[in-house]
């Protein structure tokens, strides 16, 4: 049976021409399969379709210049500026059997492997080929799980759930204090666009175990 999901896959950040086109940022993993040509695409919350004409990986930058059937200049394209832009999506169709999308994924409760709560899913990122869930809010403080079949035991987003081994994490000891007068470190850099929690990336570990 199908499921329709709306997934946020760009936001607009510019315009570019005078002939209605835009460049947005890429929310999404699949920009090739997202912005091709002949997709519909919505400004969020919005059922108007945006019909893709054409689309194009900005040659001097990051992001994508997009232009729609719909947008026939650039007084037409200013209702776009800053707006999300989303797609619908067969979800059975569109996922892997056991992969979720990233905003499922989000939330989740992260558990060891006696059952005890690490913390919940506060965001997500891309390192290389790998996704990594930052995790928050437990006793371990703020650390990485990166979405591989070693590391996650029990992938179960539509419960709510991760186990992970935490041996293999490194976080069976207790957290140690930083000395005395050495400052905290800067917040670590990550890929703007992938903390998007909407955003159209999907999740799959190597091993997602069925729940039960």
């Amino acid at each position: 049976m199908a499921e329709a999901t709306r997934l946020v896959v760009g936001q607009v950040r510019g315009l570019h021409g005078l002939n209605g086109a835009v460049r947005v940022e890429v929310l999404t993993d699949r920009p090739e399969a997202r912005f091709a040509r002949g997709a519909v695409l919505h400004v969020e919350g919005d059922q108007r379709p945006l019909t893709v004409a054409w689309a194009r990986p900005v040659e001097d930058g990051p992001g994508w210049r997009l232009r729609f059937d719909e947008v026939p200049d650039r007084a037409a394209a200013e209702r776009l500026r800053d707006a999300y832009l989303d797609i619908e999506v067969d979800r059975v169709a569109d996922l892997d059997a056991g992969a979720a999308y990233w905003h499922e994924v989000v939330g989740a409760t992260v558990r060891d492997s006696t059952g005890a709560p690490l913390g919940t899913v506060a965001e997500v990122y891309r390192a290389g080929e790998t996704e990594v869930y930052v995790v928050r809010g437990g006793p371990q403080g703020e650390f990485d799980v990166p979405a591989v079949r070693d590391v996650i035991t029990t992938f179960a987003p539509e419960r709510g759930e991760l186990v992970v081994d935490e041996t293999v994490l490194d976080l069976a000891s207790a957290p140690v204090d930083a000395p005395a007068g050495v400052p905290a470190q800067a917040p670590r850099r990550r890929p703007r666009w992938s903390r998007h929690g909407k955003g159209g990336g999907k999740s799959e570990p190597a091993s997602p175990e069925t729940p039960t």
